[in-house]
């Protein structure tokens, strides 16, 4: 009988085949050193960010240095308390609202390698391929400490097994537990961050002391860091004479992929104006504002899913946080 053909993975323009060695090379360690290059954000490139970077969320960065970085800072205090580098961040909230920007973010404070796993640099058809690859992602992150192992939606990875039934991704939700325990290899210097829309599908296991046990709610930027992100994505445009805190008040609910193309409208408006006058014209308060009008806040949909959740599923206390932001929003 025929074997079937294995098709090749289509990557997107850009991607790196990080899950497995090129063809034709044996998939040792030099081949996968070879690949630290492409799949790495290397510390010290001058694209790299801090937490001085991000608009906004200060009582987010406040908890991120007291909890996460001022104890990896300082490692004598940390050895005099018996505190362990074991276990990772859970960045969780509304799409849109910064939890990628954040994560990098941390990378840049601790001078680490930055690496995004994404789900089809891990999900494989042939049985066993997905466990191996996402072994071989935790064995690049050991060879390249400091690292900082980013997990975009992490619930398509980590996914409730009582959902999953007798499902073959159960067996990658396993894999990504020992690996996150370090059984067989120490995580020393791996620094893990996970991110979800949907907390309540990610497995309670990764949740457990040692994995994912540290949680932030990341919510829509408030009014300063509105007007911080607005400032920003209009930094580089001609703009007339605007009052950022109005253009803030009027966006209120909006994430920053919504303030984002908020701008992106105005300055359409700006350069269609311009084309007509054959002129440069700066981008005025109206055109901001009009914008602001024509761009529905991303995050509502998200809350209505999430109110049930909280009201419904909240025993355990996880979501206290987001239950009460919806209550001094009176959308409880």
């Amino acid at each position: 009988m025929r074997e079937p053909t294995r098709e090749p993975d289509l990557l997107a323009e850009g991607d790196s085949p990080v899950a497995g060695p090129p063809d034709g090379v044996d998939g040792g360690e030099d081949a996968w050193d070879r690949l630290l290059k492409e799949v790495l954000i290397d510390a010290g490139c001058p694209d790299q960010i801090t937490l001085a970077d991000v608009g906004g969320l200060v009582e987010v960065k406040e908890r991120l240095e007291r909890s996460f970085l001022a104890p990896l800072r300082n490692p004598e205090m940390r050895r005099a308390y018996g505190a362990h580098l074991r276990g990772g961040l859970l960045l969780w909230g509304p799409p849109g609202c910064g939890k990628t920007f954040l994560a990098r973010a941390v990378a840049g404070e601790l001078g680490a390698r930055f690496a995004t796993v994404g789900l089809h640099q891990v999900l494989d058809m042939w049985l066993g391929n997905s466990e191996k690859q996402l072994h071989e992602l935790f064995e690049m992150a050991r060879r390249s400490t400091p690292c900082v192992l980013f997990f975009d939606e992490l619930d398509a990875i980590g996914h409730s097994r009582m959902n999953l039934g007798h499902s073959a991704a159960r067996n990658v939700v396993a894999q990504l537990l020992v690996e996150l325990d370090g059984v067989e290899n120490s995580n020393e210097g791996i620094f893990v961050i996970g991110a979800t829309n949907q907390p309540w599908d990610v497995d309670p296991a990764l949740r457990r002391p040692g994995r994912f046990d540290r949680t932030m709610l990341i919510l829509p930027p408030d009014a300063p860091a509105r007007a911080a992100i607005l400032r920003h994505h209009l930094a580089d445009r001609p703009l007339a004479e605007v009052d950022f805190g109005e253009l803030a008040r009027a966006s209120e609910g909006m994430s920053g992929a919504d303030l984002k193309l908020v701008c992106e409208e105005a300055a359409e408006l700006g350069l269609a104006e311009a084309i007509a006058t054959s002129a440069v014209q700066p981008i005025t308060a109206q055109q901001l504002l009009a914008a602001i009008k024509a761009v529905r806040p991303s995050t509502a949909p998200w809350f209505e899913s999430a109110r049930n959740h909280v009201r419904y599923a909240n025993a355990s206390g996880d979501y206290d946080e987001l239950a009460n932001y919806l209550r001094q929003r009176r959308s409880w």
